[in-house]
């Protein structure tokens, strides 16, 4: 109640407010006067509230906010069915795709969703299907039977239907609301929300200073990147701004748009709680001083889960730039090229399985190394092993420190990078054991992970903080076209 009253921007995205007298639903910041308590109800996601019969507010846009952070911390069945539908699998497979990807029955799915967030996987999907919908309409001037298919739709009636239901606005009326603006061509244009503060020196230095060439690039300011997505390829471009991320998409197919946008908001890490990390980690007296200099950084994660495990073991024991340069090699070899008319981009990362019939002969470091990498590769492209956004985390760490030749290092990396769990530790990392040296914390890994414990469940984040003490081209933004 206190956050509806305040408007208080933090909560937007964690719950929603239905306005009973109005029949409208809001984030919690919305800057219209807030209704009397009386009136007021609350939801756990937006799905829920439209399932109540609610339409959006075309104020604050509540369809907009950033996702919760919970999704993104939680390792249980809730939170690994909503990294999935995030990521299209309801619209791709249905909820019974959805329940084998999980390990459970479509009804304890069912069931779970419905008692935490009150709406089932089909509610959710839809809600993401409608807010697809007004990307589209409001960001690319394809025809409305193109969006309604684009956006996943079944049928141009069942379109039109949500989207009036949703918004209380006809497909026609919203875009024409979004004014004369010109769309360029082939690129959607958008803007991607997150929760203030974000300093994006650690985020966007080290996706550039670690890019692979031909699959990423810095170029005018945005981080480029290829992406390889359900229904073909797309090539993104992302760029820091002080209240949004400016994001740049150009797809071959439009169906992929919501999966795109979901992966980016993922590498990003755009749905975090940076006040909730930054107050934990402050009450450790190492770290305080370090969060106030800059806080809310974000843990780099990665848009596909296989091709970051590959490259974390291309990276084992060797500097940043031997390790782009012997995956921009698996690149050349093994990668399918694109077209990229408005950069330097050429290639996808390659699939696991085209890597698989790699040569280990052709590969420039030691024998044990090419083992551990034709093993990991081997496993991945036999789906031994789900890296992807629903995986159990537990059990892939035991999966991959099970695989030669990956201990820790490697583990933790993947856990904290592709899996996306915000407690992954990396305690022998090299520049974590700098850092801890300079500030006088434990610097073996044993006693430095006892004395982490208290920075739990964001070890992930206290890395970052920790890195940005070194002096490395991943802590920052270059400053000129490399």
């Amino acid at each position: 109640m206190r956050a509806v009253q305040s408007k208080d921007a933090r909560f937007d995205g964690w719950f929603f407010t239905a306005v009973l007298t109005t029949r409208i639903y809001c984030r919690p910041s919305c800057p219209v006067v807030p209704p009397k308590v009386k009136n007021m109800e609350f939801y756990p996601s937006a799905a829920a509230a439209q399932q109540a019969g609610f339409r959006a507010c075309k104020r604050c846009r509540p369809d907009a906010s950033p996702g919760s952070p919970e999704w993104n911390v939680r390792a249980d069945l809730v939170a690994r069915a909503m990294r999935l539908i995030a990521d299209g699998v309801v619209d791709r497979d249905g909820v019974p795709g959805l329940a084998t990807q999980l390990g459970y029955s479509v009804r304890q799915v069912q069931r779970q969703l419905l008692a935490e967030l009150g709406a089932g996987p089909l509610a959710l999907a839809r809600a993401q299907r409608a807010q697809t919908a007004r990307l589209l309409i409001e960001t690319s001037d394809l025809q409305m039977a193109d969006v309604a298919f684009a956006a996943g739709f079944s049928s141009v009636r069942t379109f039109n239907e949500t989207v009036q239901e949703v918004f209380a606005l006809s497909p026609t009326e919203l875009r024409g609301r979004r004014g004369t603006a010109a769309v360029a061509p082939g690129t959607i244009s958008l803007r991607l929300p997150f929760r203030a503060p974000l300093n994006p020196d650690n985020l966007f230095g080290h996706l550039i200073a670690t890019g692979v060439p031909g699959v990423e690039e810095w170029r005018d300011g945005y981080y480029r990147r290829t992406l390889r997505l359900p229904h073909g390829h797309g090539v993104v471009a992302l760029k820091p701004m002080p209240d949004h991320i400016a994001c740049q998409l150009a797809l071959t197919d439009q169906r992929d748009l919501a999966i795109a946008i979901s992966r980016c908001r993922r590498m990003l890490d755009l749905d975090a709680d940076p006040e909730a990390v930054d107050e934990l980690l402050s009450t450790d007296p190492v770290l305080a001083p370090l969060v106030a200099k800059a806080p809310g950084r974000r843990v780099p994660h990665t848009v596909d889960g296989e091709e970051f495990a590959v490259r974390a073991v291309l990276g084992q024991q060797v500097s940043t730039a031997a390790a782009r340069t012997h995956a921009h090699r698996l690149v050349l070899q093994h990668g399918e090229p694109i077209e990229d008319p408005a950069g330097g981009l050429t290639h996808l990362f390659p699939t696991m399985e085209a890597l698989a019939g790699l040569d280990p002969e052709t590969l420039a470091f030691p024998k044990s190394r090419r083992t551990t990498l034709t093993t990991l590769i081997a496993t991945l492209a036999a789906g031994e092993i789900d890296l992807g956004a629903g995986a159990d985390w537990d059990h892939a760490r035991e999966q991959l420190a099970a695989l030669p030749g990956i201990g820790p290092w490697t583990v933790e990396s993947i856990a904290m990078r592709a899996l996306g769990d915000p407690d992954a530790f990396v305690a022998s990392d090299l520049g974590i054991r700098y850092a801890a040296r300079d500030l006088e914390l434990p610097e073996a890994p044993k006693p430095l992970t006892e004395h982490a414990r208290a920075w739990r469940p964001w070890r992930a984040y206290a890395v970052q903080y920790l890195w940005a003490t070194g002096d490395h081209a991943i802590n920052k933004i270059p400053q000129e076209q490399e």
